[in-house]
């Protein structure tokens, strides 16, 4: 799965937990509400704010969440 990521850029959060309706494999298998429960926690990595309803991950970060070197 990790071979599948670009080495860097951004993701968004469907593209980070999937979409089963679009065929859209998940990375890290939780719900939406789980996911940004664990950003508010501080488990999984904070989003970049791209405009007023667009938000998005680095790849980088999902890679370092994967690999359990979560910065």
């Amino acid at each position: 799965m990790k071979n599948s990521l670009p080495q860097t850029g951004l993701l968004r959060l469907e593209q980070i937990i999937g979409n089963k309706k679009k065929g859209i494999p998940a990375i890290v298998p939780v719900s939406k509400s789980t996911f940004w429960a664990g950003v508010k926690t501080g488990r999984f990595p904070k989003p970049l704010k791209i405009s007023e309803r667009c938000t998005a991950w680095r790849v980088e970060d999902i890679m370092a969440l994967i690999n359990g070197t979560i910065v």
